[in-house]
């Protein structure tokens, strides 16, 4: 598995797609109102659903059937998979910021 960062300047919003949909299926709308509620920061349509075409190429999202003319994504196995690598390396490189502020 090639992971999220190699999306590049496309890893964060990825991520927190991922996040959102971590709790279960969510259409667009809904994963925006999501992600600002994490973040403070609603983000855009063209990076919501350009980061969700690429996820669902990669196979870590899939579409599930039109409900009220939205469209609900959830989490494949891979995603979960790759959502689970991602956030450890970001908790390791968390760990170690706050112990080396915690020293200096």
């Amino acid at each position: 598995m090639s992971g999220l960062s190699d999306l590049g300047r496309f890893s964060e919003p990825a991520v927190l797609i991922l996040v959102s949909l971590a709790d279960g299926p969510k259409h667009g709308y809904a994963m925006q109102d999501d992600i600002a509620g994490l973040t403070g920061e609603r983000p855009g349509p063209g990076t919501l659903y350009g980061a969700i075409r690429r996820l669902e190429e990669r196979g870590y999202i899939e579409a599930l059937a039109t409900q009220d003319r939205r469209k609900p994504y959830q989490l494949t196995d891979s995603g979960r998979a790759a959502l689970t690598l991602e956030l450890e390396r970001m908790r390791a490189v968390a760990n170690t910021g706050l112990r080396r502020l915690a020293v200096a």
